[in-house]
């Protein structure tokens, strides 16, 4: 009984040194003494971690032992102050601009290159007094900046600037005033009043006084009388330029036509209601989708909550359609096709209008609100909302399927194509659908429940069986529903700790971010691509594939370390990474995705840690204290 008794004490302490091990807290790849207290980490769309902290910004590259930069000239930065530039590796960072002296109080300007870590820009080094604009120009790789510059004698000090610099070379190469210096008369207000535009031939400045072009050496090459341009966009040959002016009480917004040498061509401006949220050039007219906002009224005049869609004629600015589409809602999606415009609305309802303003299909199709996916598959449009699901013909808007798949309105509803089988398969509320992509026959595959009353909201095909997960759950059914294993790591707590993003959402994170680069019209032609194309189903790779490409397009070296990264394989492939509750306390697991274990466990002894995971290096950032950051290699 004794040698028993001894035996058992003998497993135990085994098994207590093998959880002891287990939980053991992993010493950090890297630790960063930030010598100041960190308020916030953002994780760049280039990879690196920017921390704000108590004396400015701090950059840290995981594979390097020390920050790569830190940036302290302007001391602490709130975020209103600190903008990351979508879609590149540039911070512009601000001091003075939102303050309500801005204009007499002194406003400061900086643009960091984040990947290199270099300072490329500085009002302060540069001889600024005050910055009024300052924009990143896209794919050119310029900066354009105007404002009052203290070079030159007293006059000079005291007009209105513009100056453009090469990001890429870090130098300047042209300056220029908006008015003559020293100028006896009337004081004229030469205000920067949008995003200039710049051109394989000139830029184009919005002013308080009207449209100014100069050569790229700062020539004065002509002046235009519209003033107020918030935004432009040309067209593909660069001979036609439309302006955006929002009105005063930014209700409604004029769009202006004008030509590559200032003439005004359209007779009168074209307004439209609301503000322009998308505007594409086609060779049949001008797209314009509109946003109306009654800013919470109940006012009976208050505009209602809505968009609206033209279709003008480039000629003359004329409706080309007799009546516009109905919307009765917002819309969440808008694509171009070859015969006309297709659009969702986020209130539900998908219809399509061609051209000249006819109504493509048969009728407006009724949808469940919240259209999460419009896409191309192989049989047709896909949609799925947060309540239903189906395939239609883009043709004539009937149904693929003989009636829409239903479902309990889910906050996240996952899917994917099963190409062995032909068949979709859907998860919402915890049910799993396949759906035959033929014939369109439904069949409940499973139910699978998951724990702190989450639902997928990832689904992919590995090796022919079913992965699903959430923030805390991940599951893995065989082909036919099976389950061959379902793990739940519970949550540290409901709040305060940031939740791992599925790879999904991230991908689709980076594509919302380039849709908004491209979309935004600003400082662009239409000859760098559309952001109004209907996508392939489940194509995330080929998403991912173009942001390289246009990085690596724009020849800078920083770009180039995107464009790798978008090329490379995510680290969350095989592996999930979960923050959940551990025996000794808070940490961080990696599971894999085919066995449902945990491949490796991280122990960060904090009741709601602060954390960042890159999921392409497959990197996580703890902020270990006040004042330090651990970075660990989930890889290994």
């Amino acid at each position: 009984m004794r040698k028993l008794n001894q035996f058992v004490l003998l497993l135990v302490g085994i098994l207590m040194v093998n959880v002891t091990l287990a939980q053991k807290a992993e010493a950090p790849e890297h630790t960063y003494d930030l010598g100041a207290n960190i308020n916030e980490m953002t994780l760049t769309v280039g990879g690196i971690l920017i921390a704000a902290t108590n004396d400015g910004l701090v950059g840290i590259d995981p594979k390097q032992s020390a920050p790569i930069f830190t940036f302290n000239n302007f001391g602490k930065l709130s975020p209103e102050e600190t903008d990351f530039i979508p879609a590149s590796p540039y911070i512009v960072v601000s001091q003075g601009a939102n303050s309500k002296f801005a204009g007499i109080a002194k406003t400061k300007r900086a643009v960091i290159n984040y990947i290199t870590g270099k300072v490329i820009f500085n009002s302060e080094t540069d001889n600024w007094n005050q910055i009024y604009t300052c924009n990143v120009v896209l794919p050119q790789n310029k900066l354009i900046v105007s404002g009052i510059q203290k070079e030159g004698d007293k006059f000079e000090k005291m007009t209105p600037k513009v100056a453009v610099y090469d990001l890429g070379s870090q130098k300047l190469d042209y300056s220029f005033f908006l008015d003559k210096p020293g100028r006896v008369g009337i004081a004229k207000d030469f205000s920067v009043t949008g995003v200039p535009l710049l051109l394989k031939s000139m830029l184009i400045i919005p002013t308080a006084q009207g449209l100014l072009a100069k050569s790229h050496k700062g020539d004065d090459l002509w002046e235009c009388k519209i003033k107020g341009i918030n935004w432009m966009v040309s067209d593909v040959t660069e001979k036609e330029i439309y302006g955006f002016e929002t009105t005063t009480n930014g209700k409604n917004t004029r769009i202006h036509k004008i030509g590559s040498n200032g003439a005004e061509l359209w007779k009168d401006d074209r307004k439209v209601q609301g503000n322009v949220s998308n505007f594409q050039i086609l060779p049949q007219g001008l797209a314009v989708v509109s946003d109306k906002s009654s800013g919470g009224s109940n006012s009976v005049f208050a505009p209602s909550d809505e968009s609206e869609i033209a279709f003008l004629s480039a000629s003359s600015g004329e409706d080309l359609w007799e009546k516009a589409p109905k919307t009765k809602g917002w819309v969440q999606h808008f694509y171009v096709m070859d015969d006309g415009i297709l659009f969702g609305i986020q209130q539900g309802g998908i219809n399509k209008i061609s051209f000249d303003g006819k109504t493509l299909f048969k009728k407006p199709l009724k949808t469940g609100e919240n259209i999460m996916v419009m896409a191309q598959s192989p049989n047709g449009l896909i949609y799925i909302t947060s309540e239903d699901a189906n395939i239609v013909d883009l043709k004539t808007g009937d149904q693929v399927w003989s009636k829409p798949l239903k479902y309990k309105n889910s906050a996240a509803v996952a899917s994917t194509y099963d190409s062995a089988k032909n068949r979709y398969l859907i998860a919402a509320d915890g049910d799993i659908f396949a759906i035959d992509a033929n014939s369109g026959d439904v069949k409940e595959l499973a139910k699978v429940k998951f724990d702190e009353k989450e639902v997928a909201n990832t689904m992919q095909m590995r090796k022919g069986n079913i992965f699903l997960s959430s923030s805390q759950n991940l599951a893995l059914l065989g082909s036919d529903g099976s389950s061959i294993y379902q793990e739940y790591y519970k949550s540290p707590s409901q709040s305060g700790f940031v939740k791992v993003l599925s790879g999904v959402v991230a991908v689709a994170a980076t594509g919302l971010a380039m849709a908004h680069a491209a979309k935004a019209g600003a400082n662009r032609t239409n000859s760098y691509g559309s952001a109004n194309d209907l996508s392939n189903y489940n194509d995330y790779g080929k998403e991912n594939k173009m942001a390289a490409d246009m990085f690596a397009s724009i020849g800078d070296a920083a770009f180039d370390v995107m464009s790798k990264r978008f090329k490379a394989t995510a680290a969350t492939e095989n592996a999930q990474f979960i923050l959940t509750k551990l025996d000794d306390g808070v940490g961080l697991v990696k599971v894999n995705k085919d066995t449902g274990k945990v491949d490796k466990e991280i122990l960060l002894k904090d009741k709601k840690p602060e954390y960042q995971v890159d999921e392409i290096a497959g990197v996580l950032y703890y902020k270990a204290n006040d004042k330090t950051i651990y970075s660990y290699n989930l890889q290994k």
